[in-house]
């Protein structure tokens, strides 16, 4: 059969909530994503840094720096509070 909202969208009828870019817009200040980047150094280390990002402002947050990345590790660089300049 299908998704519901999908069979009133094609039929040409309005979606029935915001569409997924104006839901982004009103929700960026409360989104945060993570990732790892990878740096090499000099001396042919690996190293990793952990970073968030704020949606809303676009500011980048420095969690951390390892050369061997553990669960354990990255759980309590996300715990850590992050007090930048406003």
């Amino acid at each position: 059969m299908g998704d519901p909202a999908h069979v009133r969208y094609r039929s040409g009828a309005p979606p029935a909530g915001p569409s997924w870019r104006q839901f982004l817009a009103a929700q960026a200040h409360a989104i945060i994503a993570c990732d790892f980047l990878v740096v090499e150094t000099v001396l042919l280390k690996r190293l990793y840094v952990l970073v968030f990002i704020e949606h809303g402002t676009r500011r980048l947050h420095l969690a951390g720096v390892t050369a061997h990345p553990t669960g354990a590790w990255t759980a309590q660089q996300a715990r850590k509070p992050r007090h930048g300049p406003e």
